[in-house]
């Protein structure tokens, strides 16, 4: 009889990841909050980047910002500047650092585990349909920003952070490919917020933690530190896409910023996972606890940090890696290649590169500094010879030099090269491509000039 009855007794079997996946996915989509970052996400960027497209006045101060009138290529990559900074840490914030903590407040941890009967699936569910609307949010802001320029402006070339011109078609494959480059640093936010949001249960600070992470990242970089601290932060994959739009790219920084992404993103992961099956799912009013969340996230991920830190400082990453030879050198690519665009718009006669024989003399602090490290007070001499004619030509640049290796130049003479934004040509006022130009000093190696 025994036997009989324990043959009658139904054995409920797990939920499989999929289930569960489609079931949390369903509970993300269903959220007010998220339904409206998924629309505005899909459809802000086009309206931002068609509105200011036709603008008069374009947002010179932000990388490709002055060429967005010029090609629909540009929006897209302001967007994605902006995007880094602060989108995309909100975004992850709202998602990743609430998926877990949500359960908490609304006290259903029992019911779920009664539903899937594992804490691994729930746990597996969970970040994939986390996961999943962050990719769809981000989605959102590539496509929208890139339908808004076409329709804005028109699929139109390129100019790159050295002055030289990409293709319509190469400039679509670099922009997809930064916007692809930047998803493992926000991989490593969204496995910060669901450490966050494991760790610190139902408190409201569990939300912030990507947030606040990639605020502190983002201060740090704007600081002189050293170049293998800087490369260190994972971040840095949000500024280093930069590097995709010189010739030939600047993929050194890009390749480790990546890396480094990633294994803050699995480290976090396999940290938050641990935290979970550690769970006493039985207490409802486990909020957390400030030693778990210190001893269980916070340490491991600063022991992660301590080693990149110094792998990269030990392949030679101590100083700032701004040097007055890279600079110099790339001053003197950039002004070569816009030097072409300018004569073309003025229907001169097409010289080469070579023909150029472009060079750059650039100091800092009026000579009285070492001419190294960032700072708004570099200036630089360009000299370059034409074909047929004896005499040099010559012009003055300014240049404000950021930490991570960007800068403005600012035309500061003669007036008929670099000194007014306009310049007159057969079709009319066109805008001067040597007034002011932005450009990237790569702090990891020095080329030889091409």
């Amino acid at each position: 009889m025994t036997a009989i009855a324990e043959a009658a007794v139904p054995v409920a079997s797990q939920v499989s990841v999929g289930r569960a996946y489609r079931f949390e996915l369903v509970k993300l989509m269903s959220q007010w909050r998220v339904r409206l970052l998924v629309l505005a996400c899909w459809i802000a960027p086009g309206v931002f980047v068609a509105a200011v497209s036709q603008q008069g006045s374009l947002p010179a101060d932000t990388l490709f910002g002055r060429w967005m009138h010029a090609t629909a290529w540009a929006g897209p990559l302001v967007v994605l500047g902006f995007s880094g900074i602060w989108a995309l840490p909100l975004l992850t914030s709202v998602v990743a650092g609430d998926v877990f903590a949500a359960e908490d407040r609304l006290g259903t941890w029992r019911h779920l585990l009664v539903a899937v009967r594992s804490p691994r699936r729930i746990f597996a569910a969970k970040s994939l349909a986390g996961l999943t609307v962050i990719l769809l949010l981000v989605a959102g802001l590539v496509a929208s920003s890139i339908v808004g320029g076409l329709l804005a402006v028109g699929n139109q070339p390129l100019i790159g952070l050295d002055g030289h011109l990409l293709s319509p078609a190469d400039a679509a494959g670099r922009v997809l490919l930064a916007w692809v480059c930047v998803l493992a640093p926000t991989l490593a936010l969204a496995a910060i917020g669901l450490l966050g949001s494991i760790a610190l249960g139902r408190s409201p600070t569990g939300l912030l933690v990507p947030a606040i992470v990639a605020i502190a990242m983002q201060l740090a970089q704007q600081l002189p530190i050293p170049v293998g601290v800087r490369l260190a932060l994972p971040g840095y994959a949000f500024i280093s896409w930069n590097g995709l739009f010189t010739s030939p790219a600047q993929v050194g920084p890009l390749l480790i910023g990546i890396a480094v992404s990633l294994a803050w993103a699995v480290v976090a992961t396999a940290l938050a996972y641990r935290l979970f099956l550690r769970r006493d799912f039985t207490n409802l009013i486990d909020d957390g606890s400030a030693r778990r969340a210190i001893l269980g996230g916070v340490v491991p991920l600063l022991v992660l940090g301590g080693l990149t830190t110094g792998v990269l400082a030990a392949a030679g990453g101590t100083g700032s890696g701004i040097t007055q030879d890279k600079v110099q050198q790339s001053v003197a690519t950039a002004f070569a290649h816009l030097y072409r665009l300018q004569a073309k718009e003025l229907n001169r006669p097409d010289v080469t590169e070579a023909q150029l024989q472009t060079t750059a003399a650039c100091t800092k602090g009026g000579g009285q500094r070492v001419a190294e490290g960032p700072g708004n007070d570099w200036r630089c001499v360009v000299t370059w010879h034409l074909p047929g004619i004896d005499a040099a030509g010559t012009a003055i640049y300014q240049l404000d030099l950021t930490p991570n290796g960007r800068y403005v130049a600012d035309g500061d003479g003669p007036k008929e090269v670099n000194g007014y934004f306009l310049v007159q040509t057969p079709a009319g006022d066109q805008p001067n491509p040597l007034w002011q130009f932005d450009g990237s000093v790569e702090l990891l190696s020095v080329r030889s000039k091409g």
